[in-house]
């Protein structure tokens, strides 16, 4: 994959864990305990009572009952099944069966794997074939694994520090020293993103993604920016409730964005990829990064 400014373009050193049955710990006896915990949390997550969840997964609300506390002890066929109706991450399902005591499901590869070689030849076929507009490829956290050429308008003046070790989308967005100060609409775009995190993380449970979130809401707001919501008067109407309005030396451009991401995964890793890419709102934005695509240096 080419790599360009930035690290933006770089998949390599994402993490990987070797899930072998022979490399697991031995599990304790208080295992199947645990199990039944992760399951409650799970349920009570997805506001599911017990007979809710027992239907769906084609058990009784009894049975469920004494593996949540423990009582019982779940089959590997049951904590898949019961993580399936959950829609639990691949990710989790691990964890669960581990807390079962039973080796993982889902390999965690590296995108430098061999095994991946499609994925990566996906990612740069749909990164390239959406210049002239921007693209990115996300993980869980948000952290920016690549991205195609027609990013650098948005990470122009970027610092060293929001780049390094690795660029996340939603420092970048609001960070006072990354696009918050050059957001035409900082007070809707942070509400939004905010929101998002925060939906995204009582989803989950995620301890990463709580850590991040409340990181970015302690950043504060750049002076003089508006921060009630009210940031499109005077602007057209939009069929985008939220767009991404960035003033630039060409003029303010004015983008929305879509997410793509792999259907059936069945490796940790590529359940947790997103490609998200941007669209002009208007012609004066379209117009704009095409000609910021011709203006481009080759490199």
């Amino acid at each position: 994959m080419a790599r360009e400014g930035h690290g933006l373009n770089d998949l390599a050193g994402h993490g990987t864990r070797d899930l072998r049955p022979g490399n697991v710990r031995q599990m304790d006896a208080q295992r199947p305990a645990r199990a039944g915990v992760l399951l409650r949390q799970w349920r009570q997550r997805r506001r599911l009572s017990q007979l809710d969840l027992a239907l769906l997964a084609d058990t009784s609300a009894r049975h469920l009952s004494c593996l949540e506390t423990g009582r019982a002890r779940p089959s590997r066929t049951m904590v898949l099944r019961l993580s399936a109706a959950l829609d639990v991450p691949l990710r989790d399902r691990n964890t669960m069966l581990l807390a079962a005591d039973y080796a993982p499901e889902y390999r965690e590869s590296s995108l430098d794997d061999d095994t991946m070689t499609s994925i990566r030849a996906a990612l740069d076929t749909m990164l390239a074939a959406h210049e002239p507009f921007p693209a990115v490829v996300v993980d869980r956290c948000w952290n920016v694994l690549a991205g195609n050429r027609a990013m650098a308008i948005l990470m122009n003046g970027i610092p060293p520090n929001l780049l390094e070790p690795q660029p996340n989308v939603f420092r970048l967005a609001l960070h006072p020293d990354g696009l918050a100060g050059r957001l035409a609409n900082l007070g809707q775009v942070r509400a939004l993103f905010l929101e998002r995190l925060l939906r995204q993380v009582n989803a989950t449970g995620d301890a990463d993604l709580r850590s991040l979130y409340e990181e970015v809401c302690r950043y504060p707001v750049p002076a003089g920016e508006i921060t009630d919501g009210d940031d499109n008067l005077g602007h057209p109407p939009s069929p985008i409730q939220v767009p991404l309005r960035i003033r630039t030396p060409q003029g303010e451009l004015s983008m929305f964005s879509t997410m793509a991401t792999f259907g059936a995964p069945a490796d940790v890793t590529l359940s947790e990829l997103a490609i998200e890419l941007f669209y002009p709102l208007d012609d004066f934005t379209r117009d704009a990064l095409r000609a910021f695509a011709v203006c481009r240096p080759v490199t």
